[in-house]
Parts: structure tokens; C-alpha cells; sequence
């Protein structure tokens, strides 16, 4: 990281000043005491929709100071800036020219709309140095499951050999159609490892939402276990309201983050609940330390 390595060599004595010295070697001292205190077994993300009112620059800032190490969601118009403050952007956004939740995949008519869509965002990801981006399967609309995870390889391996080639990971979210997307077709964990299986790549895989799957099946702890092969990211947000994840909701989420890391996960957890107390940083700051087991 540039800044870091400069400060570095000013602290060193590389610039003249006694001043200089001693100004780089507090920012040093601060940094480096943020990253003692993360206890590294959890990578830490936070998803920009949620702090849409606050200005990325800022958010960048206070992401810094929390000691979170993306904020993800992003457009690639968006990259320069989380760079400039060393973060990483985890999980680049898929939703652009008119595709994305309820218009996926699953559409063989979506087809060649969203290879020409995901050509450029593989490409500008892999530019970026950034690793992840995620896809939608799209609303039903009468397509039966079985048929959807057809279309949805179908298509999905048309882009995997560009994938693969830049090593960026597509990754379908799953998502709840109880309360929050009404028909959308990659709702249950069974589904989208069936899509992983027909895709057949390891550039293909599934971004587990907590408070998406405590809604459609539950069973949290255990279904991680049995499906981390196929589960490249993780989102949080407290049930029910999608609050914060603190004692108001139902979930325990020091287990669930335990359990994760036990599998050996080394991706990235995203708070992806949208705050409900006043200080919306506050919030942020708080969801992180209850992840960070």
C-alpha cells in the first residue's frame, strides 16, 4: 500500500523533519493498533447501498477507522476511490444497464445482454486488482427450478473462460422471495449449489447471505458447514427488519462467524444491515466488533 509505504520511509528518516518524523510515526502507531485490535480471523466488508446518504470519501474514512478492509457493491467509476484509502472493494456490484435482481440469468433472452455486461465487468475487476462479482438468477415468472438452473448455466459458462482467465469470481447472491424480492429463483442454499455443480467451474460460486437464508430455511450454522465448498462470501443483516445485528434480533451472529471461520474461510463478511440507530457509524462500528470473533 503506497501511503503506508511512504509513511514508512518517512518515519525512517527517508524525509528531514523532526516534525514529519513524528507525524508519520503517530499515523503508524494508529494503523498499526487498528490491526491489532481485529483479531484476523474474519475479513471485514461493509455494503455502500446501506450508507448511500453518507459520501464515499467519508465512508472510506470512518471505514479506516473501524478497521474494515472493503467496502463492496461498488461501480467500477467507483474503484479509484477506496483505493486511494487502501481498501478493497470484496464484491464488485453486477446491477447495471437494466439487469440484475429480478432480471438474470435464469432468461435465455437475457443472455447476450449479460455476457456483453459481465465481459466488461470481469475485465474492469480484474483491472482493479478486485477478485469477486456478483450475478443474479432473476424472478421465476413461471420458470420452474429446474429449468432455471439450466438457463442460468447456460449462459453463466459462456463467461467462465474470461473469468477463469482473469481469476475473478462470479458469485450468485442468494436472496429471500418471502419478504424482500417476491419470486426471485435462487432462494434456497440446495438451489444454488445444484447452479454451482452444472457450472462446473471454481470461478463460480454463491454468496450466502445470513439474513436472506434465516428467512427461506434457517438451519444457518449447519447449512455453512455442509456448503462452504460452493459459498465464496457472506452478508449480514439482523431478522427480522434487517436492522442491526445486535441483541434486538433473533440471530446469535458470534456463532454463526465462529462457525464460518471454522470452516476455513478466507473471503470477506459484509454488513449489509441498514441502521436503524441515529449514528449510522456507530451501528457500522458495532456490527463489525460482534463479527469479529
Amino acid at each position: 500500500m503506497k501511503r503506508r509505504e511512504t509513511l514508512k520511509k518517512i518515519a525512517g528518516g527517508a524525509v528531514v523533519g523532526i516534525a514529519t518524523h513524528s507525524l508519520a510515526n503517530r499515523v503508524l502507531a494508529s494503523e498499526n493498533q487498528l490491526e491489532k485490535n481485529m483479531k484476523g480471523k474474519i475479513n471485514h466488508s461493509v455494503c455502500r447501498w446501506c450508507y448511500n446518504s453518507i459520501p464515499l470519501d467519508d465512508l472510506c474514512k470512518a471505514a479506516k477507522k473501524i478497521g474494515l478492509q472493503s467496502i463492496e457493491l461498488l461501480n467500477p467509476e467507483e474503484f479509484a476511490t477506496v483505493k486511494k484509502y487502501d481498501l478493497t472493494c470484496a464484491m464488485v456490484s453486477g446491477i447495471r444497464d437494466g439487469y440484475g435482481i429480478p432480471k438474470g440469468w435464469n432468461r435465455i433472452e437475457n443472455h447476450e445482454g449479460l455476457i456483453k455486461l459481465y465481459d466488461y465487468l470481469i475485465n474492469e475487476t480484474a483491472k482493479a486488482g478486485f477478485t469477486n462479482l456478483i450475478c443474479f438468477s432473476g424472478n421465476r415468472e413461471g420458470l420452474d427450478d429446474e429449468q432455471g438452473i439450466k438457463n442460468c448455466a447456460e449462459g453463466l459458462k459462456k463467461i467462465m473462460n474470461l473469468a477463469e482467465s482473469k481469476k475473478v469470481t462470479i458469485v450468485m447472491e442468494l436472496l429471500n422471495s418471502k419478504i424482500d424480492h417476491k419470486d426471485y429463483q435462487c432462494d434456497h442454499t440446495a438451489w444454488g449449489v445444484e447452479l454451482c455443480k452444472a457450472v462446473g467451474s471454481e470461478r463460480f460460486k454463491l454468496l450466502y447471505d445470513i439474513y436472506h437464508m434465516q428467512i427461506m430455511e434457517g438451519d444457518v450454522i449447519r447449512t455453512i458447514r455442509e456448503s462452504q465448498q460452493y459459498i465464496a462470501h457472506y452478508h449480514t443483516g439482523g431478522v427480522p427488519g434487517r436492522n442491526e445485528i445486535d441483541e434486538s434480533q433473533e440471530l446469535y451472529y458470534p456463532a454463526i462467524m465462529k462457525a464460518i471461520a471454522e470452516t476455513g474461510f478466507k473471503g470477506f463478511v459484509a454488513q449489509e444491515f441498514i441502521p436503524k440507530k441515529e449514528d449510522k457509524l456507530a451501528s457500522l462500528a458495532q456490527g463489525v466488533k460482534i463479527c469479529d470473533v
